[in-house]
């Protein structure tokens, strides 16, 4: 896959976050928040498994999970904490704010994973670019959620 197509489909499931807790706020006002976030990932379950059993080769791999270390077995338990942390907050930062406030603090825990080689991702330097632009992304939270 080249780097700008890359780029272009990770933007666009930005696109897709961006879109998500104001969905997902809505839903909590009509049902509450953990019944919001627990239909939310519902639907994203039934979607998935219609994709593996279509797409995806098949159950049979599920076979393997004992060869994953024990923390690769928490991305559901880290998305549903992110999906009620967004839900509960997205009213008082607004869609932009959230965002924002998401976005740096992705780039930060990534710099730490990167400059440490955390979690099976290979070391990589942490330049000063890095840290300017970690800084900058800080500095556009500020100017997003200031009202």
């Amino acid at each position: 896959m080249s780097r700008a197509l890359a780029v272009v489909l990770a933007a666009g499931a930005g696109c897709l976050v961006g879109i998500q807790a104001p969905v997902n706020a809505r839903l909590a006002q009509a049902i509450g928040r953990i019944p919001a976030a627990t239909f939310s990932f519902v639907v994203g379950t039934v979607a998935l498994v219609a994709i593996l059993a279509f797409a995806g080769g098949g159950f049979g791999s599920f076979a393997h999970l004992g060869r994953a270390p024990w923390w690769a077995l928490l991305g559901g338990l880290l998305g549903g904490i992110f999906v009620v942390v967004a839900l509960t907050t997205v009213k008082t930062l607004g869609a932009s704010g959230l965002t924002a406030a998401v976005i740096a603090g992705q780039l930060a825990i990534s710099l730490v994973i990167d400059r440490f080689g955390l979690l099976g991702i290979a070391r990589a330097p942490v330049g000063a670019s890095r840290i300017v632009g970690l800084v900058l992304l800080v500095a556009g939270v500020v100017l997003v959620v200031r009202r």
